[in-house]
């Protein structure tokens, strides 16, 4: 592989080297995987007079003549503009720059230029304002298609296309296969460089799309192969713990009010199989908001307990972490179970964290609930027998695997109440098996669901309002935090500021976000519960882990901000108590696109189908957030292109490992190479 310092590349250097490395990108190799994230197709040049219509604002190109000396006017102290009369054989068209005073060296009358940019038309006259502009005989990226890249401060569009073709100017003929050549041929997949240069500058659609089909194939055999070695290490290597007694699991299912649901009963059934072996367990537990994982992951936590061993659950946020101990406590009370719980985060005072520890070590505490502070160093067990993660995918399996190395390779359960589509889960979590509960418990009522204009969110307000003169209470939800300079959205600081001297003037407001400190959180938390909180206005910290019963309102700003699957968490905060919910959707966007997502919330309460939607519109990347912890240097918008490839790849990487479980030969170097690499920190060992 071209593991070549980038600062070496010619154009490159140390400085920009540095700006570069902001976007992971250290070597030659990583700007060659460093793919557009769009593309400008600058292929046809229009004549004036075809482009009086472009009501949907694309980009065109122009071949213009400048037909004469452009005029130049200061409008303000700090504003200039330029307006340029160009034709070609078919009309006239007036370009239009704001503050480009250097243009005007630029500009020669009779000189030939190309243009690039969008088409306004007002009262008759066609426009561009602030196009691209360079004469003919000079333009690099005319007739071309142009690829768009993610860019950090002080890096350029210009300069990234730039240092990418000289990349593959000089190291082209050095880019090697990473794919086995008989599955490339097989799977008719190019070539590695023809793939690497197709999706940086693709001649056409067809080479793009095999090019795109290419590299999501060699990094999803990459992952697949991955994590199915490390499957196959730990059920080949690991000796684990025998959990087979389930007296008080069965007694807490006894005290339970309610039947559990087939899904339930079906998700236990599959854990206390993979517990009573000695092999460990690796499961992740799908279930969609309200679908009872809780009591699942209690059943397990009890089962564990009952046979002698210590058990854990660590949940990514204090505040979940929090509940989970409340309810944990609520259950066994209940069901007159005595066991030792207790809870530690990151803010638990030094004496009484220095207490629990030590009672841990010693055997004396049967279950801890945490956070983070969970993987510490300190943190050691007597004999720990399961480790419950709460939200796993926002963890990764270097947390994981730290808090199952604390014991004898401990069972693992993985609860996440994000559904995830099948084919995204077994990529992504590809080292677990899956088990999903996919039913709703009897009597949850279903959530209303309204879409708002912008212009319309006074009437939501008032609808809080008499909610809570019927003592209701409702989120309110925004964005961001505090005020974008870039972006037009409501920001909860402000949001909170106007709302609490207007429409809530008589009432008690409550501001919750992530720049709090846990302590601030948590008083808020408190407050809300208690109902000395009446509307709370927050950021997407309340997505997971907030339960209070009494509040059956979510108002969600900006709706069209956020991913399907993070609105239905959002809307599965309300619901949870005897009162009819609601969750209205404010939608910022006019976009059609955006009209059609908000629709699917609501006609559909279902959060799997919810999130084969997300898929096919937005893409895997609003699962995960940007990045995989692990897995940094593959984003997941940029592995996927499609299900079927996915599919294929799992099929493959199973068989694969089958036939040459060493990846043995020379035609399988680069890929166990690659392998290796990705999951350096997993000790992979190929058998």
């Amino acid at each position: 592989m071209l593991d070549i310092d980038i600062q070496f590349l010619k154009g490159v250097g140390p400085n920009k080297a540095a700006r570069l490395q902001k976007l992971n990108i250290y070597t030659v190799e990583d700007l060659l995987n460093y793919f557009p994230i769009k593309y400008e197709d600058r292929r046809t040049v229009k004549n004036i007079n075809d482009i009086k219509d472009n009501s949907d604002n694309r980009k065109i190109l122009l071949k213009v003549k400048l037909f004469e000396k452009p005029k130049k006017t200061r409008v303000k102290k700090n504003m200039s503009i330029i307006k340029a009369i160009c034709v070609d054989d078919t009309g006239f068209i007036t370009l239009t720059f704001f503050n480009q005073d250097f243009l005007m060296e630029k500009f020669i009358e009779g000189e030939f230029y190309y243009v690039f940019g969008s088409v306004k038309n007002s009262l008759g006259k066609i426009e561009i304002v602030n196009p691209e502009i360079e004469f003919c005989n000079k333009d690099w990226k005319a007739n071309r298609i142009m690829p768009i890249y993610g860019l950090t401060y002080g890096i350029t569009n210009n300069e990234l296309t730039k240092l990418t073709r000289t990349a593959l100017d000089i190291y082209y003929d050095k880019i090697e296969n990473v794919i086995p050549k008989e599955l490339k041929v097989q799977n008719k997949l190019l070539p590695r460089k023809c793939a690497i240069k197709s999706l940086h500058f693709p001649e056409n659609g067809k080479k793009y799309s095999l090019g795109k089909k290419t590299m999501a194939f060699e990094k999803l055999l990459i992952m697949n192969i991955g994590f199915l070695s490390i499957k196959n290490n730990l059920r080949n290597d690991c000796t684990g713990n025998e959990i087979k007694n389930t007296q008080l699991s069965d007694k807490l299912i006894d005290s339970i009010p309610y039947k559990l649901t087939n899904a339930q009963l079906r998700v236990i059934k599959e854990i206390k199989e993979d517990m009573s072996i000695t092999k460990p367990m690796n499961r992740l537990v799908q279930g969609d908001v309200g679908s009872g994982k809780t009591v699942v992951a209690i059943y397990a936590l009890l089962a564990a307990v009952n046979s002698g061993f210590q058990a854990s659950m660590m949940a990514p946020t204090e505040i979940l972490a929090r509940q989970h101990y409340d309810t944990i406590l609520e259950y066994l009370e209940r069901a007159h179970i005595q066991v030792n719980v207790v809870f530690i985060s990151g803010s638990t005072k030094a004496k009484v964290k220095a207490e629990i520890l030590s009672k841990l070590k010693s055997g004396e505490v049967d279950i801890i609930i945490g956070t983070h502070a969970l993987i510490e160093k300190g943190v050691e067990f007597k004999n720990i027998g399961l480790v419950i993660t709460d939200e796993q995918h926002r963890f990764g399996v270097r947390q994981r695997a730290m808090l199952s190395n604390k014991g004898n390779n401990p069972d693992i359960l993985v609860m996440t109440a994000t559904p995830i589509p099948r084919t995204l889960a077994l990529m992504l979590y590809g080292d677990l098996d899956i088990s999903v509960i996919d039913e709703m418990p009897l009597g949850r009522q279903e959530v209303i669901t309204s879409v708002f204009k912008e212009s319309d969110k006074r009437k939501a307000y008032e609808f809080i309002v008499s909610q809570i003169n019927n003592g209701r209470q409702a989120y309110i939800v925004a964005p961001l935090v505090e005020e974008s300079e870039n972006l037009e959205l409501d920001s909860a600081t402000d949001i909170y500021n106007e709302l609490k001297s207007s429409y809530f003037s008589k009432y008690k407001l409550g501001l919750l976000h992530g720049k709090m400190n846990n302590a601030e959180k948590e008083t808020i938390i408190n407050e809300f519960y208690a109902g000395k909180i009446n509307v709370l206005v927050s950021t997407t910290v309340i997505e997971v882990g907030v339960n209070v019963p009494n509040s059956v309102i979510m108002l969600v700003l900006n709706a069209e901000r956020f991913g399907l699957a993070q609105l239905h968490q959002l809307r599965g905060r309300v619901g949870r108590g005897k009162f009819q919910s609601y969750c209205i959707l404010v939608n910022g966007s006019r976009s059609r696109k955006s009209v059609d997502r908000m629709n699917i919330l609501k006609k559909c309460s279902n959060g799997f189908l919810i999130a084969e939607e997300d898929l096919k519109m937005r893409g895997p990347g609003d699962f995960f957030g940007t990045k995989q912890h692990g897995l940094s240097k593959y984003e997941i918008q940029n592995i996927i292109n499609d299900v079927e490839v996915v599919q294929i790849v799992q099929v493959l990487s199973k068989n694969m490992l089958k036939e040459n479980p060493y990846l043995d030969g020379d035609d399988y170097r680069n890929l166990k190479e690659q392998i290796m690499n990705l999951f350096k920190d997993e000790n992979i060992v190929f058998n």
